[in-house]
């Protein structure tokens, strides 16, 4: 089990006794309950949002944008992709709310409209783009907004268009540091975007 008990990366019934012993102890029960919510989003989804039920039915929601956020992994985890878009555009209402607790949310809801194809969201997710260019601070933010830019361009037929933003989109993926002096490393573009690499290499290819 994970050294910090509101962080494990698994879950069983031992560690689901384990994690409410100490919740129970806990002063900010909300922030504990979002935190292995978010640990758990990707790879067990269910248990993910029953705890962000929890958290949501509770008054401690300090994070509630990214409580937002983390419902959507574990949506898109299950492949309910329209439910997931939903909770973004949660997040990006809460966000305006407490403008100095940002999310990725304005970056994801367009990345996972570009890749899922989902096309009535096209319009929503360039208007999404746009405001949030200013936001981009680190290269694997500035790939998915290029590669969300290609993905929906080379959809709508914009070939031209498509292959700028793949070209960009590959520039933010070859970057192998940031830059900024402590965190060289953090932010970079990894292997998990494989598949969204290989589909924007047609574009640049064409």
């Amino acid at each position: 089990m994970s050294d910090d008990w509101y962080r494990h990366t698994s879950w069983s019934d031992k560690i689901a006794s384990h994690f409410e012993t100490k919740l129970r102890r806990a002063r900010r029960k909300g922030q504990y309950i979002r935190i292995q919510a978010c640990t758990l989003a990707e790879t067990h989804p269910e248990v993910a949002l029953q705890l962000l039920v929890r958290y949501f039915s509770q008054d401690d929601r300090f994070d509630e944008a990214q409580a937002f956020v983390d419902r959507a992994t574990a949506l898109t985890a299950l492949g309910r992709l329209d439910d997931a878009v939903a909770a973004y555009e949660d997040a990006l209402r809460s966000e305006s709310k407490t403008p100095n607790l940002r999310t990725q949310a304005g970056i994801e809801l367009p990345y996972l409209v570009a890749t899922g194809s989902l096309a009535k969201y096209y319009d929503r997710a360039l208007r999404v783009l746009k405001k949030n260019l200013s936001r981009i601070a680190f290269p694997v933010e500035e790939f998915k907004w290029n590669a969300a830019q290609a993905l929906i361009a080379a959809a709508q037929k914009r070939e031209a268009e498509a292959y700028e933003f793949a070209k960009c989109a590959f520039d933010a993926a070859s970057k192998d540091r940031t830059g900024f002096r402590h965190h060289r490393k953090l932010g970079l573009v990894s292997g998990e975007y494989a598949d969204a690499l290989r589909q924007l290499r047609a574009y640049c290819d064409s």
